[in-house]
């Protein structure tokens, strides 16, 4: 008997193990953004608590009153003492629910006597900012802000700014609040698309910054000041200049967002450190854009916006960012309406993690649903409109290693930052900004080496390229003397050798007869300095021949796949190789498309050349590539990615060296005026765009044939 209750014991045990969910499942996975825009998995860095902060929880439990239930909430702040503040804007309650530290209700501001000393309320407010000794409620549906003090009395109302900058008829909707260590407020409206407001402590206007370059005509923006104040409002949601929400971070800085841009310009803002069409922007007190981009990807959300899986369920487009806030050591995130995710970074644009997916269970967000956040300590808060209740996420232990590895870098203390990171990376090494937090500690104790190693593996080119610099500079002042040596024997042995080349072609030009395999090869030297002569002898007099075109194009295709092997990492930084036989394609289908299409079209126009004297004539066109591609590359080992536009212009050149000798080439050898021979080029341009089109419905056709044969053939042998 006990046998059998010990068996049964043991079955119960397996079966709970097996289908029980575990304690650490959650609702959603934290992950970063690889340079390739593929979703790296990363440990949590936040989770969510239970319970959920509803009506019910704050105490909020009153059928009526100050105390009901809330309706419509809009925006969750926490002030220096942990104080929550949660802005209810429905049209019956419009007030402001305050909570302690602990979630549980504190106070109530709703009706208030004003400064004429009436009775007044609010009237479907929107956003609240809290300072040290005020509390600056917007009151969207009266246009204005109301100010209190830290013990909720009522201090006096700003009015609405005036100022000739203001469009006639212009809509004034305070939505949200900012104010900096100088009493400056910055006040955002729903419905002003010249930026953010700046008004004084008095309410008096002082201009506009940061306005977003909108997308709106000019024909639009005229036709707005035409407009009624009620069409304006009516109008206001395509106003794609107006910003949405704002923060500001202790030095005085200021992230505002914008969810209503173009969605084609927003997804271009991913690759673009201009920030122009980014949904959020840093601006100091004048109005500058200041963020840093030096992620693999600007801040703005959701890289991977298309619907890959097909699932309609997958929300598809570019991110709606609705809200900032600052975090600890200079850390900002910002939210996804859309998504209901969280996207973190460093004050230098990196990206930290992403959390978050809609649902029901506690730590997802109700689809749409998701409107503010804010920090609270160690943890963050996610307002959730939809279902009128926020969520607490506790920071992780992985968490806490990340923001100490970020504080002590901040204090520039590199050594201690190094065990951090080094932390981070046995827990989660995808983690970019660990290796890069590891390289700036390197390269701070002068390790310019090592930190190269470690911005390699994040693939962190500005940071590369200031350790690079140091590493030349050591290198240089090293072997000061051997430089000016080997500049001057490169020179000397170039000149030597045109010299010699020079000889070689003028005894070749008087000796008659037929050529040696040399001075067929060296005369690709005189037809590149001199393609008007040159290819005329090239062609008359028989100077050069069809295996040194030959061998030209050959050392062309090597000297591609030089370029694509050991180009340095300032050009090629993901190391990307191309094998022997895309790189000959490459160089060989252009070449055959252009020999075959002009000799089809010359034999039409009266063209002497024949098809031997084409592929000729193109072989020594190419030399120009060998001689620019060759030392561009090696070149790319010791440059850094301000300089890579030096060697494109070197590239360049040969690119256009060699289309000119193609152009001159062909004109001599088909004995063309200029004028005809560039008719010809356009014609030779056009007939290998129709032999290539010729070409793909052919083997379309092919495939389709031999397709149709293969499921003849498989179907009789099933009938067999």
């Amino acid at each position: 008997m006990m046998k059998k209750i010990s068996a049964i014991i043991c079955i119960v045990f397996v079966l709970c193990t097996l289908f029980m969910v575990p304690a650490s499942a959650k609702a959603y996975q934290t992950y970063t953004y690889s340079l390739d825009g593929f979703a790296l998995n990363s440990p949590d860095a936040y989770v969510p608590q239970a319970p959920v902060i509803d009506s019910d929880y704050m105490g909020l439990t009153e059928p009526s009153g100050l105390n009901q239930p809330i309706k419509a909430p809009t925006d969750l702040e926490v002030d220096d003492q942990g104080n929550v503040y949660i802005v209810d804007s429905d049209k019956t309650t419009s007030r402001v629910i305050v909570l302690d530290r602990y979630y549980k209700l504190k106070h109530v501001i709703q009706g208030f006597t004003n400064d004429q000393g009436n009775p007044d309320s609010f009237m479907q407010p929107q956003g609240v900012f809290i300072t040290k000794d005020t509390i600056f409620v917007c009151d969207t549906g009266k246009a204005r802000i109301v100010t209190f003090d830290r013990e909720f009395n009522f201090k006096d109302i700003i009015k609405e700014p005036e100022s000739e900058l203001f469009e006639e008829n212009e809509v004034y909707k305070p939505v949200a609040i900012a104010v900096d260590q100088f009493d400056r407020l910055y006040v955002v409206s729903s419905s002003t698309y010249q930026g953010v407001i700046v008004m004084t402590r008095d309410g008096d206007f002082t201009g506009f910054i940061g306005a977003q370059k909108t997308s709106l005509s000019a024909w639009d923006v005229l036709w707005r000041r035409f407009q009624s104040k009620e069409q304006r409002e009516n109008s206001e949601q395509n106003v794609s200049g107006a910003f949405n929400n704002i923060t500001i971070t202790e030095e005085g800085f200021i992230y505002v967002t914008i969810s209503l841009i173009e969605e084609s310009n927003q997804t271009s803002a991913a690759t673009d450190k201009s920030g122009t069409y980014s949904p959020v922007k840093l601006l100091n007190a004048a109005g500058e854009e200041i963020m840093r981009r030096n992620g693999f990807w600007s801040p703005v959300g959701e890289i991977t916006t298309m619907n890959k899986v097909f699932d309609e369920k997958v929300p598809t487009g570019p991110s709606k960012v609705v809200d900032a806030a600052v975090g600890p050591e200079k850390t900002w995130s910002i939210i996804d309406q859309k998504r209901s995710k969280v996207y973190t970074y460093d004050f230098d644009g990196n990206l930290l993690f992403i959390f978050g997916d809609s649902g029901h269970q506690i730590g997802n967000i109700t689809a749409n649903g998701l409107s503010a956040i804010t920090y609270q300590d160690d943890k963050m808060l996610l307002l959730d409109s939809e279902a009128k209740s926020f969520t607490v996420f506790k920071r992780t232990g992985y968490g806490d290693i990340l923001i100490q590895a970020l504080k002590n870098q901040n204090q520039r203390q590199y050594d201690v930052a190094v065990d951090d990171w080094t932390e981070i990376l046995k827990r989660n090494s995808n983690y970019d900004a660990a290796y890069i937090g590891i390289g700036q500690a390197h390269y701070r104790n002068g390790d310019y080496k090592e930190s190269i190693e470690y911005f390699k593996a994040a693939y962190d080119t500005a940071n590369y390229d200031n350790s690079y610099k140091e590493l030349r500079k050591e290198w240089v002042s090293k072997y000061i003397l051997l430089i000016p040596v080997g500049v001057i024997a490169i020179c000397l042995g170039c000149s030597f050798f045109m010299k010699y080349a020079n000889k070689v072609n003028k005894k070749a030009a008087v000796a008659g007869g037929k050529r040696n395999f040399k001075e067929e090869l060296l005369y690709g030297f005189h037809v590149i300095f001199h393609p008007f002569d040159g290819f005329w002898d090239l062609k008359h007099e028989k100077r050069g021949s069809l295996r040194a075109a030959v061998v030209f194009i050959i050392i062309t295709i090597f000297a591609f796949l030089y370029q694509t092997v050991c180009s340095g990492y300032a050009v090629n930084q993901q190391t990307v190789y191309t094998d022997i036989i895309s790189v000959a394609i490459s160089v060989l289908l252009p070449l055959a498309l252009w020999a075959v299409s002009n000799w089809c079209l010359t034999c039409l126009f009266d063209g002497e050349g024949s098809f031997k004297d084409i592929v000729i004539a193109l072989g020594y066109s190419v030399l120009p590539l060998t001689l620019t591609i060759g030392p561009t590359t090696i070149a790319s080992n010791f440059i850094i990615s301000s300089e890579i536009a030096i060697l494109d212009f070197i590239t360049t050149v040969g690119f256009i060296w060699c289309m000119f000798l193609i152009l001159i080439g062909m004109m001599v050898t088909h004995d063309y005026s200029m004028g005809k021979n560039i008719l010809t080029t356009l014609g030779t341009l056009v007939a290998m765009i129709f032999i290539m089109f010729v070409g793909i419905l052919f083997t379309t056709l092919l495939g389709k044939v031999v397709g149709f044969i293969t499921n003849i053939v498989t179907e009789i042998s099933y009938r067999a």
